[in-house]
């Protein structure tokens, strides 16, 4: 999995003259192109190929906006009486770096992942899963425009309206229909703090319930959920959210049911709304069926909260640990099998045979509200609908699994598959079925 070539691209040209390069062979190499490294399974290499290192684009950016003839689009904020605000950025750059900058605005995007020092092509090359998905969707489904790299090395902008074909094949197409050099974000308006909760359970039908009704009441920004397991540390690396003071009791808890449930869920606030916070969330708490006197709750600024990972990143990387090999897995479960699914996966596999101390998150989502984009990629014209999709992604522990819960009965799921043609994927560069011109990579 070596590749023959790593390129350092001081501009978008520089990956165009690549990409032509190879097309124009009559065995083009493979490419795939590297953002921060958080692929996994060594996708963001090239066997006998070549790696783009997109971060290298970095050294010729200017994040202002002045109208500087910068060579390469770095983050800039604007604004259009159509689309309202909106962020300008290049794939290379990291989540973490658009929050910085367009809070300078009083504005921030609306759809995260839960870890931000990932890149914009990356994220945008498979989903963009978080607790806010519920709410505004995916990543992908909150960009308005893209300039992308396709593998005849054309240089195209595209959008839902332009290009569009190519544009809904990008967004989660895993890297294989060209490279994002740049994309157009919403954003919206920022707030300053969050109400941070999380409730304990102890029967996951009591806490799956209670995230359904959370995400059909338009009231919480966030939602998520996540296992406590008694071998695992109550605080990992995700966030140090307990108090030294309540991990005695939460602790004792554990060692009774083995297992337990964690609900958490966010609601932003700024200096308008500091008043009426507290009796807001009052009233979002109230009717749920958490165990009685296991509500925990911290009060945090809108940038602690979003980077709330980065935390446990450093102190991993003190220890070594942060780049150890470990397995990653994603599942879109559906609301008809969740229950079986905590039996079989979360009671009788992880926790009975003892098979993971890392983090397993749990993020209701809607299946049509709003909806997630999935490409399917087959000569054949018939596929049937999937009940379960599997990705695999990146992780920073040992072991973890992610498990989306999705409404089988009021938000039956319509995908939007895209089944490409022979001759739009020679559009793209694309050759035929089985002949990529790109690697398997993602731009992470």
């Amino acid at each position: 999995m070596f590749p023959a070539a790593v390129l350092y691209p001081s501009n978008v040209n520089d990956i165009i003259d690549l990409i032509k390069f190879s097309y124009d062979l009559s065995v083009p190499f493979h490419v795939a192109a590297r953002g921060h490294g958080h692929s996994i399974r060594g996708q963001a290499m090239a066997h006998n190929g070549v790696i783009v290192e997109m971060n290298s684009l970095n050294n010729n950016n200017d994040n202002d906006n002045n109208n500087n003839n910068n060579e390469n689009c770095g983050i800039r904020v604007s604004w259009d009486s159509e689309l309202g605000f909106y962020a300008d950025v290049g794939g290379e750059q990291l989540w973490i770096d658009v929050l910085r900058t367009t809070l300078e605005y009083g504005l921030a995007p609306i759809s995260w992942t839960d870890y931000l020092y990932l890149t914009v092509g990356g994220t945008l090359s498979n989903a963009g899963i978080s607790g806010q998905t519920f709410r505004h969707g995916p990543q992908i489904t909150n960009v308005h425009e893209m300039d992308v790299i396709t593998g005849k090395g054309d240089f195209v902008t595209c959008s839902k309206d332009m290009n569009s074909e190519l544009f809904f094949a990008v967004l989660g197409g895993l890297g294989q229909f060209g490279i994002i050099t740049r994309a157009r974000i919403v954003l919206d308006k920022a707030p300053t703090r969050v109400k941070w909760v999380r409730l304990l359970y102890d029967d996951f039908s009591k806490f799956t319930k209670d995230q359904e009704h959370l995400i059909s009441i338009d009231g919480l920004d966030y939602v998520e959920g996540s296992l406590m397991l008694e071998q695992s540390s109550l605080n990992n690396w995700r966030s140090s959210f307990f108090p030294p003071s309540n991990q005695t009791k939460i602790a004792s808890l554990l060692s009774q049911n083995k297992i337990m449930y964690c609900l958490e869920m966010v609601k932003y606030y700024d200096d308008h709304t500091t008043s009426t916070i507290d009796e807001e969330l009052k009233k979002l708490v109230k009717g749920l069926n958490y165990l009685a006197g296991f509500m925990f709750k911290k009060d945090a600024t809108f940038v602690e909260f979003l980077n709330r990972v980065r935390s446990g990143e450093l102190e991993l990387q003190s220890k070594g640990m942060w780049a150890v090999p470990h397995p990653w897995l994603n599942l879109f479960v559906p609301k008809s099998s969740i229950m079986d699914f905590n039996v079989a996966v979360f009671v009788d596999i992880i926790l009975r045979q003892n098979k993971a101390t890392g983090p397993i998150l749990v993020y209701p989502t809607y299946r049509k509200k709003p909806l997630l984009r999935i490409n399917l990629i087959s000569g054949s014209s018939t596929i049937p609908p999937p009940h379960l999709t599997i990705e695999e992604h990146d992780s920073f522990e040992d072991e973890s699994l992610d498990a989306h819960p999705m409404d089988s009965e009021d938000h039956s799921m319509e995908l939007e598959d895209l089944i490409f043609s022979e001759e739009a994927r020679e559009e793209c560069g694309l050759g035929s079925q089985t002949n990529h011109t790109f690697s398997e990579g993602t731009n992470f």
